[in-house]
């Protein structure tokens, strides 16, 4: 027990002070970087510890025939294709000690040809759940529906050339047309909100790590600690 508990909760609570300290004192900022540094190094396992989860997880996937274990077999393929060639920088102009994302190095290439086209039709896919989202969210229920959807599509219609087409009572970059008036929204209310909510996200942190610091909150120790 004191293995699974006191010291696990004693080394969150040095190093969680420490680095509170190294905020409020220039005189242990130095100590915080180095305690930075064994959070890296932590990192790294848990980067081998994620990339072991997915083996085991799509693996057995794979071998169980389970539905979808096609999707899993292209997951394991590229991911071991994709680390091999990143750990021992094939095609690589510089050779082994060379950068590994260098251009023309196969990894690079992995990168530029099959993951961000990937990743921009994912997010392309993202534009229908948005609209679909939009949808629902904007129907004038009550007053506060009503704002959001005028506002909406003051932003939309400013955002695009029409804007500039109806605002026929002012010059382009002159007055208050509507690109005027979707800018004045997303620089005041839209801003607003968003340091609110900036804030709020903030204060929410500060909460989940004193209680994390101080041992309130035992969640990362494990489900079978008390």
């Amino acid at each position: 027990m004191l293995v699974k508990r006191t010291i696990p909760l004693t080394i969150t609570f040095i190093v969680g002070m420490v680095l509170i300290l190294s905020k409020l004192f220039p005189v242990a900022s130095g100590l915080g970087e180095e305690f930075s540094i064994y959070f890296d190094i932590i990192a790294c396992f848990a980067f081998i510890l994620g990339g072991g989860n997915l083996v085991k997880i799509h693996g057995n996937k794979l071998y169980r025939r389970q539905s979808g274990w096609g999707y899993s077999m292209m997951c394991l393929i590229g991911f071991f294709v994709t680390l091999t060639i990143g750990m021992f920088k094939l095609g690589n102009p510089g050779g082994i000690s060379g950068d590994p994302v260098a251009q023309g190095s196969y990894f690079n290439i992995i990168y530029d040809f099959t993951f961000k086209p990937l990743a921009a039709t994912m997010f392309s896919l993202l534009a229908f759940y948005v609209a679909s989202a939009s949808y629902r969210a904007f129907r004038a229920k009550n007053l506060e529906a009503t704002i959001l959807l005028v506002a909406a599509f003051i932003i939309l219609l400013g955002r695009t050339f029409i804007g500039s087409w109806v605002s026929f009572w002012t010059t382009p970059g002159e007055g208050f047309g509507i690109p005027e008036l979707a800018e004045w929204i997303m620089n005041y209310p839209n801003l607003a909100g968003q340091r609110a909510i900036m804030i709020g996200i903030a204060l929410g942190i500060v909460s989940t790590s004193l209680k994390i610091i101080l041992g309130i909150d035992r969640g990362y120790l494990g489900s079978d600690v008390e």
